[in-house]
Formats: structure tokens, sequence, C-alpha cells
């Protein structure tokens, strides 16, 4: 990831527009900015949310609130709670997606 030039930028999270995507079951919530290439999100799942796809994606992602797991295709899991956070690089290890019985709200950059 290389970080595109840009101003000293600051962000108000709540002034971000929220968009709702649907899982396998519950939802996720964005808040995105994109830099360049770079995505920059505040992410939100409903209680009982369970990803609806493996992703490839390479993320570096921290826990702010609540609890989620993270399954890695080869059958490795993994619990993160708050102050807790995961890197993975595009294609980098076998796929992954997240779930939450509680709810969770993490920092993504990717």
């Amino acid at each position: 990831m290389k970080i595109p030039a840009l101003p000293f930028t600051l962000t108000d999270w709540s002034t971000v527009p929220a968009k709702q995507f649907p899982g396998e079951t519950g939802h996720a919530t964005w808040r995105t900015i994109d830099v360049g290439d770079v995505r920059v999100r505040l992410i939100e799942y409903s209680p009982g949310y369970l990803a609806d796809h493996w992703c490839d994606r390479g993320h570096i992602n921290y826990i702010v609130e609540g609890e989620m797991t993270t399954e890695l295709k080869d059958g490795r899991t993994f619990k993160l709670t708050p102050g807790m956070s995961y890197m993975v690089s595009d294609h980098g290890d076998p796929a992954h997606r997240s779930s939450t019985k509680t709810g969770v709200k993490f920092f993504c950059v990717d």
C-alpha cells in the first residue's frame, strides 16, 4: 500500500455517509474514504453477522468495540477483541471471512 500525496486531513466519521451490505446473516455498515488506491473504512457488523464471501484482499484491521471471529479458509480461527488488530496481504494467506455474535466496530485500511 502506498498512500498518495494528500493534504493533512481530519475525518469526523459521523459525517461520512454509511452504506449497508448484507451478509450471509446480518449486515455490515461501511463508512468509506477512498484515497487513490487506498480505502479507509469504519465498519460495523450487526450482531449475528457472517460474511457472505471469502476475501482475498489485504487489510489492516483494528477492533474498536465488540468482538469478532476471523476464519481462514484453511480452518484456522482467530477471536479479536477491542485493542487487537490483524494484517493480511493480498492473496498472502488463505482467504478469510469474519463473523460476530455480539456486533463489532473496527477500523480498516486496505
